[in-house]
């Protein structure tokens, strides 16, 4: 995490993983420049709230396996994709990539580099590398969960 915030110039990274059929999540990693950003961190699997995905469209639309989204400015991005009011609630930031780890057809994370206090335009380039990164980390972020959070056995 480290080394990704320090190529994106962000303030905060964090890596929430979920189990897509039992909906328990958390957040294992995470980074943060310095102590006056908000650190998001779950030492225990939670269950996500029913409402989630009508609360944020962004997990919405990771739910559906979407690609990526970009948010340069919170307060300017459309309510279509974000809520703003839910953003900063719930985590503060201004600019973000919530970028979406996705396998057989599923959404097992989001990595979510972010900036405070002000907008940030993130370049084509550093997209890029966020996928790259994505595609790179997803098998290991699906084993992870799979070998942590065993799914109900149904009869």
């Amino acid at each position: 995490m480290p080394a990704l915030g320090d190529y994106l110039a962000c303030d905060r990274c964090f890596l929430y993983l979920r189990e897509p059929n039992t909906r328990l999540g958390k957040v294992p990693f995470y980074w943060v420049r310095h102590a006056d950003i908000p650190t998001v961190y779950d030492e225990d699997w939670k269950l996500e709230p029913p409402s989630l995905p009508d609360d944020d469209p962004m997990f919405a639309a990771a739910l559906r396996t979407e690609p990526s989204i970009v948010v340069d400015d919170v307060e300017a991005a459309s309510a279509d994709t974000v809520n703003k009011q839910f953003e900063q609630e719930n985590f503060g930031h201004r600019a973000l990539i919530h970028a979406h780890i996705c396998c057989e057809g599923q959404l097992w994370g989001v990595l979510q580099p972010s900036v405070f206090g002000q907008p940030r335009h993130w370049t084509q380039t550093e997209q890029e590398a966020i996928e790259q990164v994505v595609q790179a980390i997803t098998p290991s972020a699906v084993a992870y969960v799979k070998a942590a959070v065993k799914p109900p056995v149904t009869q």
